[in-house]
């Protein structure tokens, strides 16, 4: 299987790079099971454009709906070297309260044991590089507080490399799913940016059920795959919990007919990463699982999803279910 084979003509001014006022009024194309046919055209005559509030049609009582309630932190820091060359540090994956993995922009990378200085309204704050692995850089911080409240306090919110534009103020809330609930994300499971309060509530009311995962999205999402062979490329690992009650809550709904709809490809990651045995256990840790097509699938049977962009990990994670 080759990367052109998820390769496809983007036109960037077709790229949205603000949201809908009112998330749910995105579009929303809905694509059927192949029927079978030899043609393309006619399959493609089943496809259905609508909003994406009209998802209550595609989802039937006794079906679970599964989200995941990741929280996107501020994960772009602006600073120097000591030096006094300009970085720009993304952090990809918080190891601990003063430590990290991170992606350095700079003039010239960084070396192991160079300081880097943040200067926070007049204050001062620093790391220190601790080691290089691949293209990621392991970073100790000195701070007056956790690393995660330094964020907080004095990051900018990642979008995705696709918006070119700088962050707002806006996309602090809107960058976010409603049901955020776990800090730890450096993207968007940008799926669930499009459901409200009133739609999940609408789901409920029709008698679907509603169960949450947790899968941080790393800055790995946003990497190319660059090898021809794409079994030569080599997974971000991404932290993610699956409990015991999302276990059984799948379990009722396969022995009761019911339809696992995972709502983004990082839900997908998580449910099938926990069914790496035949059958959904409760899990914690760390997932390196690449889905591209040929996957058999153990829990999923339906996904809800945003745009992935071409010859993306993301990509071939929906043309396997396809």
């Amino acid at each position: 299987m080759k990367l052109a084979d998820f390769d496809y003509h983007l036109p960037s001014q077709l790229i949205a790079d603000q949201p809908q006022l009112s998330r749910s009024d995105s579009r929303l194309l809905v694509v059927p099971i192949p029927n079978g046919s030899d043609s393309a055209v006619e399959e493609a005559a089943l496809f259905q454009h609508l909003k994406f509030s009209q998802i209550l049609r595609y989802l039937s009582p006794g079906d679970l709906l599964v989200i995941n309630d990741t929280k996107v932190i501020k994960a772009r820091l602006l600073g120097k070297k000591d030096t006094g060359g300009q970085i720009e540090v993304f952090v990809e994956r918080i190891l601990d309260d003063a430590s990290c993995l991170a992606f350095i922009r700079a003039s010239k990378a960084p070396k192991v044991g160079q300081t880097l200085l943040f200067n926070p309204q007049g204050g001062q704050a620093s790391a220190r590089v601790i080691e290089k692995a691949d293209d990621r850089f392991r970073l100790t911080f000195n701070l007056g507080m956790s690393l995660l409240e330094f964020l907080g306090n004095y990051g900018e919110t990642p979008l995705p490399p696709y918006m070119k534009r700088p962050a707002s103020t806006d996309d602090e809330e809107r960058y976010q799913t409603v049901y955020a609930a776990k800090p730890g994300a450096v993207a968007a499971p940008t799926a669930g940016l499009h459901f409200t309060h009133e739609l999940l509530e609408s789901i409920k009311s029709k008698g679907v059920q509603v169960a949450t995962v947790t899968l941080h999205v790393g800055a790995g999402t946003f990497l190319p795959v660059r090898s021809e062979d794409i079994l030569s490329h080599q997974m971000q690992a991404e932290y993610l919990e699956v409990n015991d009650s999302v276990v059984k809550q799948v379990a009722d709904t396969k022995k009761n007919g019911g339809n696992v709809v995972a709502v983004g490809t990082t839900s997908v990651r998580a449910l099938e990463t926990a069914s790496q045995d035949g059958v959904l256990k409760p899990y914690q840790g760390d997932s390196r699982l690449f889905i591209y097509p040929g996957f058999e699938f153990q829990c999923v049977d339906a996904l809800i999803k945003n745009l992935h962009l071409k010859k993306s990990t993301l990509l071939m994670r929906v043309s396997a279910l396809c």
